[in-house]
């Protein structure tokens, strides 16, 4: 018989704030990460940080913040109104405390909870804040929310504002790296929504003369837009749109109150539902939705009062309404495009001819593709009956709410070997397995049809949802696993061609990965060292001599599902596959994927130089 488990009053603890965060950071942060995702934890503590800076800005104090990353440690100072100094540690230690309940000053801030910079703080190993006002300076210093340090008062000839620096905790967020670019794309970011702001980064300046219009002309050359960017801006929104000659997918970067909306949400929805609209009035015309949106790549940035998020992290918006007795979201983005993008169309006839002709040529597209499309619905449907090409995870099973989670995987394999040690040793809650049957096609220069017709293609496409929209996307993390030698490579190569060439959005968004596995494994009875370089496989027999076990893994089929664990676990490493801009998309493809073989394979070559060393 089981004995009765107590549940009495010493079953009851209390957390104070900085336990209850460091206890449950994805609360707060949402998921931890180690940086190799431009949602990890990491970032979000800067955007934390940043957010208040910005909130000082929007209130006319302070048109210049200065970043610094340097060894791990973060430096944000901003040229605000300071701190009240009687308040510098409250505010970023004690809950619900900040000047952000006074709705009349703060009532389109980004942050309304109070939490930010206390999360900081209790997530640090090392948080020191600093407030200048009236030419007085207080100072703080706090270890895992604890306070270490509490300065006197003292006189100063610095400018007023505040600045905050932090050494983010490696027990927490373990084995983390910032990424410059994500970094960059962030502060970019903040620039486009404000301008007249400029953000100081390790010495770089940032600023931007044109808001949105400036993001866009980041992501997509001119000579691949069909129109040149038609830039609108109103009281509390402001909207960028083109059309890509290349690009298959729609492609939105959205925004409120300055927070990047990855996920979309209510004013994503309405300035789809918008676009589609007035041009269906404008051309009188009945399109399709879809033959109006191919190709799209635009951004809004929206104010709204008293803004609710779907999460902590702010990724997608859950208002329905711009704020108290004011319309609601649909209706005030309706009433704006209806009034500006018509007037825009009407007063330049060479734009909208443009538009047209290229919603005119996706129709006839989708129309000869329909036939193909149905059928490779039908295929996807019956062999993912039947098939074990996709080793789903039950995440999407269990959060219907959200279907794609923060956390979940999809771990792209070749073999049968590799596929099945992962999938023995992979977290099934949040991580799915898709096996390839040997090379991929080499989809460069073909068009939207290879991907239905190509079962390797279509089942992919199928698994990750994203047939006939990007937004519902399965899987946060897609990852290349692939052997790290010559064949790896090639088909790493030929998987990152397929997502170019027909859904870019899933790089520039930062979904894609390679997964990172061990080269060696050098152990003696007492220590097991995995090493993934040559110089780590010298330092581990120097740290484990005499004469240690040394194994070189050749494939990932090698290495025993015990042994994956490790790799794909807590300690995974993931190495994002960037791009910079979209108007290197084309070059990049026809100089990887085109006619010059040689070329490919030296950089083939030169990119496995630490996988290829010798080991004598």
């Amino acid at each position: 018989m089981l004995q009765e488990s107590q549940y009495t009053e010493d079953n009851i603890r209390s957390l104070d704030w900085k336990e209850h965060i460091r206890t449950r950071p994805g609360m707060y942060i949402g998921k931890l990460g180690d940086g190799s995702s431009p949602d990890d934890g990491i970032y979000i503590l800067i955007k934390e940080v940043l957010d208040n800076c910005i909130d000082e800005f929007v209130m006319g104090a302070g048109k210049t913040i200065e970043v610094t990353v340097k060894d791990r440690m973060v430096s944000i100072r901003d040229y605000g109104r300071g701190i009240p100094l009687g308040k510098v540690v409250e505010v970023v230690s004690r809950m619900n405390t900040g000047g952000k309940y006074d709705s009349k000053a703060f009532k389109k801030s980004v942050g309304l909870n109070g939490v930010g910079t206390k999360a900081v703080n209790a997530l640090s190993s090392f948080f020191r804040v600093e407030s200048v006002r009236d030419n007085q300076q207080k100072a703080a210093e706090f270890s895992a929310g604890n306070l270490t340090l509490e300065e006197e008062l003292v006189e100063t000839t610095k400018r007023k504002g505040t600045k905050v620096t932090f050494l983010a905790d490696d027990t927490i967020f373990k084995n983390y790296k910032f990424r410059n670019d994500y970094i960059v794309r962030m502060l970019k970011n903040y620039c486009y929504l404000n301008k007249g702001l400029t953000i100081i980064y390790n010495g770089e300046k940032f600023v931007s003369e044109n808001g949105l219009k400036d993001l866009l002309q980041e992501t997509i050359s001119e000579e691949d837009m069909i129109y040149p960017i038609i830039h609108l801006s109103g009281n509390d929104i402001e909207i960028a749109v083109t059309h890509s000659k290349t690009q298959y997918s729609e492609e939105y970067y959205s925004f409120v109150n300055g927070q990047n909306t990855t996920q979309g949400g209510t004013h994503l929805t309405a300035f789809k539902e918008a676009i589609v609209r007035t041009v269906k009035e404008f051309y009188n015309k009945n399109f399709e939705a879809s033959d109006i949106r191919k190709s799209i790549v635009s951004a809004i940035s929206l104010k709204v009062e008293e803004p609710v998020f779907e999460s902590q992290t702010k990724t997608k918006l859950g208002s329905t309404d711009m704020g108290p007795d004011l319309p609601t979201v649909r209706t005030f983005v309706n009433d704006f495009i209806k009034t500006n993008l018509d007037n825009f169309l009407h007063k330049n006839p060479e734009v909208a001819d443009a538009l047209l002709r290229k919603i005119l040529q996706a129709e006839r597209e989708r129309k000869e593709l329909s036939g193909i499309r149905k059928l490779a619905k039908d295929r996807a449907k019956k062999a993912s009956l039947h098939n074990k090409k996709l080793r789903d995870c039950r995440v999407h099973l269990t959060d219907a709410k959200n279907p794609r989670s923060l956390e979940s995987t999809l771990f792209i394999t070749e073999g049968n070997s590799a596929s099945g040690s992962i999938t023995k040793s992979r977290d099934v809650n949040t991580q799915a397995v898709f096996s390839l049957r040997g090379k991929p096609l080499n989809t460069y220069g073909m068009t939207k049809k290879i991907v239905y017709e190509n079962e390797e293609f279509n089942l992919l496409q199928a698994a990750l949802n994203i047939e006939e929209d990007y937004e519902n996307l399965r899987y946060n993390n897609i990852v290349l696993a692939t052997d790290a030698d010559v064949d790896g490579m090639h088909i790493r190569l030929l998987m990152i061609t397929f997502f170019l060439q027909f859904f870019p959005e899933l790089i520039k968004e930062g979904h894609l990965y390679i997964l990172q596995t061990p080269l060696f494994r050098v152990r003696n009875k007492k220590k097991t060292i995995y090493c993934y370089s040559e110089q780590e496989r010298i330092d581990a027999i120097e740290e484990l001599k005499p004469k240690p076990e040394i194994t070189r893994f050749k494939g990932l089929g090698e290495i025993s599902p015990d042994e994956f664990k490790n790799f794909i676990g807590q300690d995974i490493r993931l190495e994002p596959v960037m791009l910079d801009k979209a108007s290197s998309i084309e070059k990049l493809l026809e100089f990887y994927m085109g006619k010059n073989t040689p070329d490919r394979q030296e950089f083939i070559i030169d990119n496995l130089k630490v996988e290829l060393d010798k080991v004598e």
